[in-house]
């Protein structure tokens, strides 16, 4: 069974709790990307939800994140080798 969560701006599906899912947050103003073209790239943000945070960084900092020093006691910000961003959440 798949579980659809819908609070204040996010959407979040998933199969249990306790399990990973996949959130998507709306935005105002919302352009779709353009592909090939890069006038409106296409864009992807992951949340990985882990039960300790400082463990967390510790293993993403080790494997070649990098830390943008944002966030909150909740999640911390991070690009990866690439430069991507995504976030480490504990829930």
């Amino acid at each position: 069974m798949i579980r659809v969560q819908d609070d204040s701006g996010w959407i979040t599906i998933g199969d249990a709790e306790d399990r990973p899912a996949l959130a998507f947050q709306r935005v105002e103003d919302y352009r779709p990307p353009q592909w090939p073209g890069q006038e409106v790239p296409q864009q992807v943000h992951l949340d990985v939800r882990v039960k300790d945070l400082d463990e967390a960084e510790r293993q993403v900092l080790e494997t070649g994140a990098t830390s943008l020093k944002r966030g909150t006691d909740a999640f911390r910000v991070y690009l990866d080798p690439a430069g991507h961003p995504f976030c480490l959440v504990q829930w």
